[in-house]
């Protein structure tokens, strides 16, 4: 009888279990750039970087592909992948006629590029988009078939664009990011966006814990691209830690050699790519 008692005294005074503490999600910290760093700089970018961004067809502006046949190396360097492909400009695709055409087009090349380098059904392949603003409508209808003939293929679509605020007057702030979202609808595209203002960014600085692209202000974004070098003279003119020569380097990179821009992801391996 007396030890029922102390046991049951012993229940009504005992200390509640402490609540397990809720981590916030991580984050992990990639680079990219137009051209292929070199193999002996691979070393010394994983000593920062979980991932690197892979251009699968010309990087804007170029005529050939320096990161082509480089997937197996970075593969067993460690490296994840964030896979690009160039996209159309808002001039370029003037009709519908042209629209249906380059979008078939591209998408034939992104999935053969892709399929070609090795990277698996279900890698998601980001579209690169350079220009912001209100996109002409036909973008939106091939941003829409990008998606879908992508899964057609075995892949998945991704898009690059900007997620910095535009001022358009008359208290009106337009943000690429959003108005692309809300003309494409219901159709599944994973966002990297581009924002190097200070803040949200935290400028050139690669932090063994990055931020999540959530801090960027856009709450849907798996890659967010804090970091463009050359530093933005509009955009990034308050951030810190850029050269004086106005790149961004790797920690590691003491010489200088390989200038980047810095991303911070919700995946170690944001395309999926390294499986």
């Amino acid at each position: 009888m007396r030890l029922t008692a102390l046991f049951f005294f012993g229940l009504l005074f005992a200390v509640p279990a402490p609540r397990p503490r809720t981590s916030a999600p991580r984050a992990y910290l990639g680079f990219d750039r137009n051209i292929y760093p070199g193999d002996t700089a691979l070393p010394i970018l994983r000593k920062s970087f979980s991932f690197t961004g892979y251009w699968l067809s010309p990087p804007p502006g170029g005529k050939s592909n320096s990161w082509s046949g480089k997937r197996e190396l970075l593969r067993s360097r460690g490296f994840g992948f964030a896979l690009l492909f160039a996209g159309p400009t808002s001039g370029e695709l003037r009709d519908a006629p042209y629209t249906l055409k380059r979008v078939a087009e591209d998408t034939q090349a992104a999935a053969a590029a892709a399929h070609g380098e090795g990277f698996p059904r279900g890698s998601i392949i980001f579209l690169d988009i350079e220009e912001g603003g209100r996109l002409p409508s036909t973008y939106f209808t091939y941003l829409k078939l990008w998606a879908s003939e992508l899964s057609r293929l075995g892949l998945r679509a991704g898009i690059y664009c900007s997620s910095i605020p535009i001022d358009e007057g008359e208290g009106l702030t337009l943000i690429t990011s959003d108005f692309i979202r809300e003309k494409v609808g219901p159709t599944e595209l994973v966002y990297w966006v581009y924002n190097d203002a200070c803040a949200p960014s935290p400028g050139c600085v690669a932090p063994q814990n990055p931020p999540h692209p959530s801090r960027s202000g856009i709450p849907y974004a798996q890659i967010w691209q804090f970091v463009r070098s050359p530093r933005d003279k509009e955009t990034a003119v308050h951030c810190t830690g850029y050269s004086k020569n106005g790149h961004c380097y790797a920690p590691g990179d003491t010489a200088h050699s390989w200038f980047l821009d810095m991303n911070t992801a919700t995946s170690p391996d944001p395309s999926g790519g390294a499986k």
